[in-house]
């Protein structure tokens, strides 16, 4: 599509861009909102599901519309992947308990990964590589766009609205963006020659899907098995023995859906490890962040959403700058080590924050992350499809948003997991020796089984029920309870702020990688021209001359 005039596409890019916000925005309203609504449904046990469902099937809908959409074109799914989101969503705001949430999660989680898979992919139909990276920016910042205005508006709604229009809100703008792309994407032949590979597909899927459910599932608490029982060891076995299936089916298949050829690039392979590695300690570690907020810092889920707006606008702005840099020079590689580099060290900022770290640092070192996260986050796409033919943007695309995907995914789960053992074990520390303590002090029983509740860090997620809960005690027990409450949000400290250490270890992990990545410079509009011609010269003399700008 990129012989389109350049109006026609940026009407097309006006559409991708308000379909990515429709998914975007329900994803960072829900965000700063899932504390308050897990406290109300119940559940924290399965805190992580409600966030690793959506992961989940998004992960799996995005692979394995790849290659579909190389085949079909992208509108078809473009438009599926609206309509399933906007039932998820619907949907969800009918949960009764934890487990029909998960279950809604997870119909938007197919419909997301649909319409990112897709959307991503279309620039790279439309525009050259080097000007794909002006509109990567501006795509990006549809995501910092919605991390501004979600957050506020999800706290908003917890505070002083019905839960259930957090998943309502937005609806109408998904028919909005329907339409759009509706009437102003293109539609695109089917290609000839092209099979769908559905024995592929299904061992795609049984690899990925059970090796993110062991890892979802691995861990202590209600509904979780300990890494060497006998349901984790299964798990990765399925997957183990599936994967193998895969890569057999995949050496013979006519049109592969996922072509292993792809792997033998470096370019690729490199980028999309570094985007695992990135987003496992990104993900693992910021969707804990209004834990921090909400339950050490007592913050409602409305402030909340403003103490993490400064971060979302040092991002969008990061994007918008950077994106504009690399579409100037075609150059890329520096600047993703250093935005690592910085999200590294914003991450290890965050681990030494404490009860009594003041809410304006907390704010100055989650813009430095932000900062990070603005350099480094828009450039393994660009670098993937810059590296790959024409025909391959879908599945290679696709590829890059799998692995990040995986990464997000399994890092939730593993940093969950340390989360919870640190939880544990700082609980155990700070309580036991205020057993004996209380043994003394005379208390009602009916009173002191009301404050055992209390011991789930859960309810410090509730602050209505803590001043409901406070403002019925007896005058000389208030003083007892608030001692009692700074003790679990110190154990919640601890533990979220564990998270943020192993997120900065990872992140690191991914620049050791990016070392590793060749840097290929962008080609640009201009520089395709003279080669088209070349090209179709070469072509009229009887030869062709090789690609040479991947």
């Amino acid at each position: 599509m990129e012989h389109l005039s350049n109006k026609r596409k940026v009407s097309i890019m006006i559409a991708i861009m308000a379909a990515m916000f429709f998914s975007a925005i329900n994803q960072t309203i829900i965000g700063v909102a899932m504390p308050r609504i897990i406290a109300k449904l119940g559940g924290m046990d399965y805190y992580t599901w409600a966030i690793t469902i959506y992961l989940l099937t998004s992960t799996v809908a995005t692979v394995l519309v790849g290659k579909l959409s190389d085949i079909y074109g992208r509108k078809p799914f473009v438009l599926v992947g609206i309509g399933v989101f906007m039932l998820g969503a619907f949907l969800s705001g009918f949960s009764k308990d934890i487990i029909q949430l998960i279950i809604y999660r997870g119909i938007q989680g197919v419909g997301a990964g649909i319409i990112m898979s897709t959307a991503f992919t279309a620039v790279g139909d439309l525009y050259a590589p080097r000007e794909r990276a002006r509109w990567t920016g501006l795509m990006s910042g549809v995501f910092g766009l919605s991390s501004v205005l979600g957050p506020p508006l999800g706290g908003y709604i917890v505070d002083h609205l019905d839960w259930h229009w957090v998943f309502w809100l937005f609806l109408p703008l998904g028919i909005v963006a329907f339409i759009m792309i509706m009437t102003l994407f293109p539609k695109v032949e089917r290609r000839p020659g092209e099979s769908i590979d559905y024995l592929g597909s299904l061992f795609l899927t049984t690899t990925i899907v059970p090796l993110l459910l062991a890892f979802s599932w691995a861990g202590e608490g209600e509904g979780k098995y300990a890494w060497g029982s006998w349901q984790i060891i299964g798990l990765f076995a399925v997957t183990a023995v599936s994967l193998i299936i895969f890569l057999l089916v995949e050496m013979k298949a006519k049109s592969p859906v996922l072509p292993l050829s792809l792997f033998k690039n470096s370019v690729v392979t490199v980028s999309n490890l570094s985007g695992f590695v990135l987003n496992a300690g990104m993900m693992g570690a910021i969707i804990y962040v209004p834990f921090f907020v909400q339950g050490v810092k007592g913050i409602s889920p409305t402030y909340s959403g403003y103490v993490t707006m400064p971060m979302s606008i040092a991002m969008i702005v990061t994007m918008g700058v950077v994106g504009q840099m690399i579409a100037r020079t075609g150059k890329y590689k520096a600047k993703a080590i250093v935005g690592l580099i910085i999200m590294a060290a914003g991450m290890v900022l965050l681990h030494f924050m404490g009860v009594d770290t003041p809410i304006y640092i907390t704010i100055i070192y989650m813009c430095i992350l932000g900062f990070g996260l603005g350099i480094s986050m828009p450039v393994f796409s660009l670098t993937v499809q810059n590296a790959v033919e024409p025909k391959q943007l879908g599945v290679a695309t696709a590829s890059s948003q799998l692995f990040r995907s995986l990464g997000g995914t399994i890092g939730i789960a593993v940093m969950g997991t340390i989360m919870g053992q640190r939880m544990t074990s700082k609980m155990t520390e700070l309580f036991a020796p205020a057993v004996g303590t209380a043994q003394q002090v005379p208390m009602d029983p009916a009173l002191a089984e009301q404050m055992q509740e209390f011991l789930n860090p859960q309810a410090l997620l509730d602050q209505p029920k803590l001043e409901e809960f406070m403002s019925g005690l007896p005058v000389e027990m208030q003083a007892l309870f608030n001692e009692f409450l700074e003790k679990v949000r110190e154990a919640l400290s601890y533990a979220v702020t564990s998270t943020f250490l192993a997120g900065a270890i990872v992140t690191v992990a991914a620049v050791v990688l990016t070392f590793f990545l060749k840097e290929i410079p962008l080609r640009s509009e201009k520089d395709a021209k003279p080669a088209a011609k070349e090209a179709a010269e070469g072509k009229r003399a009887g030869f062709s001359k090789p690609r040479t700008d991947s």
